[in-house]
């Protein structure tokens, strides 16, 4: 079995959460699993290194789950890691970005210091839908001065089309 068969093998799909209508799919099995938890940021990281030219200067990880690997995928590449919050969540002064998402509106924040101007920036998180929360992200990226080169996920649902909203290319590991 492949490294990515496994780690599909052990995202549940949980029917009408976090409402009715929406299929989530759930990775925290793959965090239960040491060796799962080690191909997936092995994987991310070898994909930067083959693909990526630059070098990676900062992850932004998305709340909450891109928090979960973006930090591990930092280390390795000796860049740092910068949270983007929900709205409220982030001490000192922030730039926002507001997205629209398939059950709902929300908004991002970034701390204004958290990405110099001219840094390179990968985007992680754990899947993109329709695109709205990555986009948004990317918004925050931009707005600091960073330079967006790639967004990286571990799950995309295809028939959600998200990419079209997004400003830099994306990779995913998983296609629903």
């Amino acid at each position: 079995m492949s490294d990515i068969e496994h780690l599909r093998s052990l995202i549940r799909t949980i029917p009408d959460f976090p409402q009715e209508g929406i299929i989530f799919r759930d990775i925290f099995p793959v965090f239960q699993d040491p060796k799962a938890i080690e191909m997936l940021v092995s994987h991310i990281v070898n994909h930067i290194n083959v693909t990526i030219k630059e070098k990676i200067d900062v992850i932004v990880g998305l709340d909450a789950r891109g928090f979960l690997f973006g930090p591990m995928v930092a280390l390795r590449l000796n860049a740092a890691f910068v949270p983007s919050r929900k709205k409220g969540k982030l001490p000192g002064k922030t730039i926002c970005a507001e997205f629209k998402k398939e059950y709902g509106v929300d908004t991002f924040e970034m701390q204004v210091d958290a990405i110099k101007p001219g840094q390179n920036v990968i985007i992680v998180d754990d899947l993109i839908a329709t695109g709205g929360t990555a986009a948004a992200a990317g918004q925050l990226v931009e707005k600091s001065g960073g330079k967006l080169l790639e967004y990286i996920f571990l799950i995309e649902l295809a028939d959600l089309n998200g990419r079209k909203n997004l400003l830099a290319p994306a990779y995913s590991m998983i296609t629903y």
